[in-house]
């Protein structure tokens, strides 16, 4: 058995999180953050992550709240916490786990924002879209997620050789690379070859699709500037992030009638929890209806 030192053992968690457990690096960035703040905390009182126990971790929580960190930050924070000293006792490095008895804050459930489809048709306004590659590629990027649902890091990844024509198809690796078959239709099929048309004349050996002015693969900051712009132009609403369409294609999906099984499928939810989520936003809209429509409402 390896003895892990303190800093040896953060080093381990983050390659057992890469490699086996295939989290995104962004993930394991945020995981880090977390454990490292907790540390220099335990180290304030001559004490180390590998020695504290529960008592030392809830002063930690404590602090965290005194200083007004948000309750869903917090909770991100204790399960980071808790996948790091998980894993130090699946390797023998501690005999009892100090998290167990932590308790997360409660988190007050936020609906997801969406957008009105009423507003999704303003959205895709031709006279909003000239021909040229950067108002084509800026239209292409909200297409894509508003038409399959695909977050962010999936579509910056996305290759053309991933789009089936034949099959109208998409293919996805999601998170921790699991792959999923997204199918699209005759509307998002003319957009693709028309985009990808106009973006051959800027870089035709770029094997990605989205791509910048320079014919380089696209970054996530690209696409929330593309996305903020065009969603400032329709919405009030106060979130403006690529993350608002993919709840907005979920949504019109639910309020159209698809199945919520599907839907999971077609977002690539894990489970179904994560996905009856959007039920809450379909109660909420019958509710307004109700309200506006029924003589006694």
């Amino acid at each position: 058995m390896v003895i892990f030192s303190e800093i040896n053992s953060i080093e381990q968690f983050s390659n057992y999180l890469l490699f086996e457990k295939r989290y995104s690096k962004h993930t394991i960035t945020a995981y880090i953050n977390d454990i490292t703040q907790c540390q220099k905390f335990i180290q304030s009182f001559n004490k180390n992550l590998l020695t504290a126990d529960s008592n030392d971790l809830r002063m930690w929580i404590i602090q965290l709240v005194e200083h007004e960190i948000s309750p869903i930050s917090i909770h991100r924070k204790i399960s980071s916490l808790k996948a790091y000293y998980k894993y130090l006792l699946r390797e023998k490095q501690i005999e009892i786990n100090p998290t167990s008895k932590l308790v997360s804050p409660k988190t007050k459930k936020r609906l997801p924002v969406f957008i009105e489809e009423k507003n999704i048709l303003t959205l895709f306004n031709e006279q909003l879209f000239d021909e040229s590659f950067e108002k084509q590629r800026d239209k292409m990027v909200l297409s894509l997620l508003y038409g399959t649902g695909i977050r962010l890091s999936e579509l910056v990844s996305l290759k053309i050789s991933d789009i089936d024509f034949n099959k109208m198809t998409i293919k996805i690796f999601g998170k921790r690379n699991k792959e999923r078959l997204v199918p699209f239709g005759q509307i998002l099929f003319n957009d693709l070859k028309h985009y990808i048309e106009i973006r051959q004349k800027i870089n035709p050996k770029h094997t990605y699709l989205i791509i910048t002015n320079k014919g380089e693969q696209a970054y996530p900051k690209l696409i929330y500037r593309i996305v903020h712009h065009y969603l400032m132009l329709v919405t009030n609403e106060e979130k403006k992030s690529p993350h608002v369409l993919r709840h907005t294609f979920a949504t019109h999906l639910l309020n159209n009638g698809a199945d919520l099984n599907g839907i999971k499928e077609l977002l690539g939810h894990a489970n179904l929890a994560a996905t009856q989520i959007y039920t809450h936003n379909t109660f909420e809209q019958l509710k307004k209806v109700y309200s506006k429509a029924h003589p006694r409402a």
